[in-house]
């Protein structure tokens, strides 16, 4: 089924989020890791996984559109030296990612594409429970210092 240009545009442009949010938590994942905080490791490795489930969706659904996916373009991944710098990186990553999903949510209702609108709101919602934990982590931190919400993130 041949798409609209515009949206499968709109469907790289958030394939591209996509695979940065994906790089972004793999190395935030590993540095966790390394780092002793198995929790956060565990945490963050999946949200990477559910990042590629949704690079996935977005992949085949382009392709179904008849367009081409653009899988080597990355946006800045921002790497946090530290745990709770890792977490506002992401926090911005997920805001700007929603920002752009609800966009492209209208754009697909505008050419009257439901089925690509319905595969967005459906990612978006994934994205909103990101910001949701990174919000959660981010007041944790703040309400009992770093220290103390660290040493929660440790396999005792």
């Amino acid at each position: 089924m041949k798409g609209n240009e515009k949206l499968i545009a709109v469907l790289n442009e958030l394939l591209a989020e996509e695979l940065t949010a994906i790089v972004q938590y793999i190395v935030h994942s590993e540095m966790c890791a390394d780092w002793g905080y198995d929790h956060l490791h565990e945490a963050v490795e999946k949200r990477a996984i559910q990042e590629m489930k949704h690079a996935e969706s977005l992949i085949a659904r382009i392709i179904f559109l008849e367009g081409t996916p653009i899988v080597n373009r990355l946006n800045e991944v921002r790497v946090g030296p530290n745990v709770a710098d890792q977490f506002r990186s992401d926090l911005n990553a997920e805001l700007t990612a929603v920002q752009a999903y609800n966009k492209a949510i209208a754009l697909a209702h505008e050419v009257g594409d439901a089925v690509t609108r319905e595969l967005l709101e459906s990612i978006v919602k994934d994205e909103d429970h990101h910001v949701n934990w990174l919000e959660e982590q981010l007041a944790q931190i703040e309400q009992m210092g770093l220290q103390i919400y660290l040493s929660t993130q440790a396999k005792g």
